[in-house]
């Protein structure tokens, strides 16, 4: 593999293995041996599942504004904004009117966002 193969770019929206989450909410992921970084792109008020997982996960809110529902609090979010989310702790988004998009990194990578497919996974 080339190291050509290791760079990529935020906004090219044909790089990464896409997933589609929720309506209005789809990602590109790229994971590594130690950790996993997934571009979310959120339509105007959409929402993702509440869900849950064993990894831990940061996230950087790129573009827009949203509602970050995490535990049993819904805190506003606004572009540079980036916050951590411990595992297992309940969390979705909900897209301001401009939508969102954020970035989320996550450790370990997680199983299931290996592959194409639908949905969070683990809830």
């Amino acid at each position: 593999m080339s190291q050509k193969d290791e760079f990529h770019n935020v906004d090219n929206p044909d790089d990464g293995l896409f997933r589609e989450l929720a309506a209005g909410v789809t990602t590109r992921i790229f994971s590594g041996e130690q950790a996993m970084l997934s571009v979310v792109t959120l339509a105007p008020h959409a929402q993702g599942t509440l869900h849950h997982h064993p990894e831990e996960q940061w996230g950087v809110l790129l573009d827009g504004s949203a509602i970050r529902v995490q535990g049993d609090e819904e805190i506003p979010v606004k572009k540079g904004d980036f916050w951590r989310t411990p595992g297992n702790v309940p969390h979705t988004m909900r897209a301001g009117p401009d939508g969102a998009r954020v970035l989320d990194i996550f450790s370990p990578p997680r199983p299931e966002y290996r592959k194409a497919g639908s949905g969070f996974g683990t809830t």
